[in-house]
């Protein structure tokens, strides 16, 4: 969509003056590019064992930022379709997306989403505020409603680094709805069938001030409770060496475990649930 056919020359909507939304500029140009955009006739719903889902995500906040963590099982009906799927996704240097929900319509949110931020700061010279992000992105869920309504809904979990935030709450976390409602949540959260399970584990294990280890494994041991009475969440695969994503956000910008320090991580958990099956207690 660079460049015009005639002469190698930018199209006419590269000039008129508009908004600094990349969405609302395709919606104006080039609507069918758009992954929002309905790809079922009205009335028409998407059979739900025909399309790859993902399952589950969750963030926490610690003591120097915010965490995000997701499982790699991605299914359709009661078919695992696939074991090693990515859910957490960096949106731009501060800030994270994973998400649940119709895989291919999530990923491709996914990558909008990161142009989305990345023209708003090359048109406005600045870097859009987390508020601002997290608006943008209810925005892009509220314009899939209709697809959503039809059985392909895609829900995200925002996280990020905010500098602007009191002295040990920069780490924020927001969860959505599929009509895009916004709502900034407290210390952690999940989405996803296994979530709750997930919030279960995380509201025993969570305490303000964790460190980043104490912060992984608090996330693991959530994504295993999810995956043990939750099908469509995937545990640690030791055999296959497929184990959780695992990424940080700090002052330092969004950094992803590396698969060493995960794979390590998952091994120690699962010990130590060879010795207490339903997991740790709750830390006083």
């Amino acid at each position: 969509m660079t460049w015009n056919e005639n002469g190698g020359r930018l199209g006419e909507e590269f000039f008129t003056p508009g908004s600094s939304s990349f969405t609302e500029f395709l919606a104006a140009h080039r609507p069918e590019l758009l992954s929002t955009r309905r790809v079922l006739p009205d009335g028409v719903r998407a059979a739900p064992d025909q399309v790859p889902h993902g399952t589950t995500v969750l963030a926490l906040s610690y003591r120097d930022g915010v965490l995000i963590a997701g499982d790699r099982r991605a299914t359709m009906g009661n078919l695992i379709a696939q074991r090693d799927l990515e859910k957490v996704h960096p949106a731009d240097d501060h800030t994270a997306v994973a998400f649940a929900g119709t895989v291919g319509l999530a990923l491709d949110m996914v990558k909008l989403y990161q142009v989305e931020l990345t023209h708003f700061e090359k048109i406005e010279g600045v870097a859009m505020t987390l508020d601002g992000k997290a608006r943008r992105l209810a925005g892009m869920i509220r314009q899939n409603l209709g697809q959503a309504m039809q059985g392909l809904a895609v829900v995200p979990l925002l996280t990020g680094y905010d500098p602007s935030a009191p002295e040990g709450e920069c780490g924020r976390i927001f969860s959505f709805d599929i009509a895009g409602g916004l709502y900034e949540k407290t210390g952690f959260h999940a989405e996803g069938s296994g979530s709750p399970y997930a919030r279960g584990a995380l509201k025993k294990l969570f305490r303000k001030g964790l460190d980043r280890r104490e912060a992984s494994l608090a996330a693991l041991q959530a994504l295993w409770d999810a995956a043990d009475d939750d099908s469509a969440t995937g545990g640690p695969d030791i055999s296959r060496r497929i184990f959780p994503i695992v990424s940080v956000i700090t002052e330092d910008g969004f950094e992803r475990l590396p698969e060493q320090e995960t794979e390590a991580l998952s091994r120690e958990m699962v010990e130590q649930r060879r010795n207490r099956p339903d997991g740790p207690n709750a830390t006083p």
